[in-house]
């Protein structure tokens, strides 16, 4: 995932929770739908900073030997910059680029 290329927010940003609910008709479907990508964002993104900050791992760790690196400073301030997952997964859902499927509807549709 491209994270500079989302145009979500950096800040909250409030919503209509009509509006919101409109793709499933349940606003706590919705909550689970954005929150369950959430953590898959989030879960990227932690993958991501931790291959990157690898590379400065040394293998003999002592207090003596810790020192600041720029270089690692900075890829950590610019996940910091990033727009939280919660806000990223929200606009992924708002313009309709997650996929979902509500199981339990679909079983009902099928005991027809």
């Amino acid at each position: 995932m491209d994270y500079k290329k989302t145009n979500a927010p950096l800040n909250t940003v409030t919503h209509d929770v009509t509006t919101l609910a409109e793709p499933t008709g349940n606003i706590y479907e919705t909550v689970c739908i954005i929150s369950k990508r959430a953590n898959q964002i989030a879960a990227e993104m932690k993958r991501d900073l931790e291959k990157k900050l690898q590379e400065f791992a040394s293998m003999n760790d002592n207090l003596e030997e810790i020192s600041e690196n720029r270089e690692q400073i900075e890829i950590s301030k610019y996940y910091e910059r990033l727009p939280k997952p919660t806000l990223i997964a929200t606009q992924e859902f708002e313009d309709g680029k997650i996929g979902f499927r509500n199981m339990a509807k679909n079983r009902d549709s099928l005991d027809l």
